[in-house]
């Protein structure tokens, strides 16, 4: 296929997509709308968690503390200054933090920059481990972020966090961020040096063995993983305008990681399809926990039980699909062309 008609049908594809979040915001209710938000931060997470350990190896913990640094960074940015006068009330906040403002795109920007300056100093002696030993350590300096956040009173409030954070977080702004993480990540990986993170991840020895810098190979990745990842916080943070340390914990890591796990590791769309199930899923079983009628009978509802049925679920998808929902598959033009073809032919069999 022409780059030139991939190019067109990309267009194509992101004009449909702003369509429909144009008719979403004016037609569905309030609900439907933060689901749809909540895909599209989800699913940056995942892609760059995806990144990390689908396509390069290694097996990062780290993630909740590198949303918990976009975060912050973006609210202490877009927050009025008289609002961080009146919410700072243990301690007053510390210069030039209170008088520190920008608009919402550069903040993000600078949330994400935060989250990879972060996450560069701590490569430089995670990477070196591997396996349990890396994961071990990343979930190490993610407490450990949790920790000074909670205890940074004169910057982020400390346990109290932070409240009222403008709601930039709309569904242009996070589908923007979505498909620029998706346009990126995709083009890396399309690249040579996606080739080289597939070679370190599927030997390392071997890797170097060919003369590839695989520590710096790692660290780059691990680096781009980060900055979206801190974009996600970001985002995150100004679509549920409220904030604090406890949000940040070990849960939300492993909430992301199970999106990639379920979708597949080692393909984007895969990450996409995790978490557009797992999201949808989970706000979709609530009506487990309400009561239930059906004619006559009144069945009431059991707090706890969705997440029971979703566990089961999870369960069953681990057991029988131990590759993920899309396995290694990435979608591509390409492919979309061979199977409607194929489509194509058996239709045309069946009515010859």
């Amino acid at each position: 296929m022409k780059s030139s008609t991939k190019l067109l049908l990309d267009a194509a594809s992101v004009a449909l997509l702003a369509l429909f979040l144009w008719w979403a915001q004016g037609h569905l209710d309030g609900y439907k709308v933060q689901v749809l938000n909540l895909v599209a931060v989800n699913a940056i997470l995942a892609i760059s968690l995806n990144l990390i350990y689908g396509f390069t190896g290694m097996f990062s913990l780290a993630h909740a503390g590198f949303m918990a640094i976009g975060a912050y960074v973006t609210a202490i940015l877009i927050l009025p200054a008289a609002q961080k006068e009146m919410m700072y009330i243990l301690e007053p906040m510390l210069w030039p933090f209170s008088v520190m403002h920008a608009p919402f795109f550069v903040a993000v920007v600078a949330g994400g920059l935060a989250a990879a300056f972060v996450g560069l100093l701590m490569a430089l002696p995670c990477l070196r481990l591997g396996g349990d030993y890396l994961g071990i350590a990343t979930l190490g300096f993610g407490e450990i972020i949790r920790v000074v956040f909670t205890n940074m009173t004169p910057v982020t409030n400390g346990a109290l966090g932070l409240k009222g954070i403008p709601a930039y977080a709309n569904l242009g702004w996070n589908y923007f961020w979505c498909v620029l993480t998706i346009y990126v990540i995709a083009k890396l990986l399309s690249s040579n040096f996606g080739n080289t993170l597939r070679a370190v991840r599927d030997d390392e020895v071997a890797a170097k063995a060919m003369g590839i810098n695989t520590f710096r190979a790692k660290t780059i990745s691990f680096v781009v993983g980060a900055f979206f990842a801190g974009v996600g916080g970001s985002l995150m943070g100004s679509l549920i305008t409220t904030i604090d340390p406890k949000m940040f914990n070990f849960q939300l890591t492993f909430n992301i990681l199970m999106f990639v796990v379920v979708g597949g590791l080692g393909s984007i769309t895969g990450s996409l399809v995790g978490t557009l199930v797992i999201t949808v899923l989970l706000e979709w079983l609530r009506f487990v926990e309400d009561t239930i009628k059906i004619g006559s009978w009144e069945i009431a509802g059991m707090p706890g039980m969705r997440m029971l049925i979703f566990s089961l679920l999870l369960l069953f998808i681990i057991l029988y699909r131990r590759e993920g929902i899309i396995g290694g598959y990435e979608f591509s033009w390409e492919s979309a062309a061979r199977f409607a073809k194929r489509i194509t032919r058996k239709g045309a069999r069946a009515n010859g």
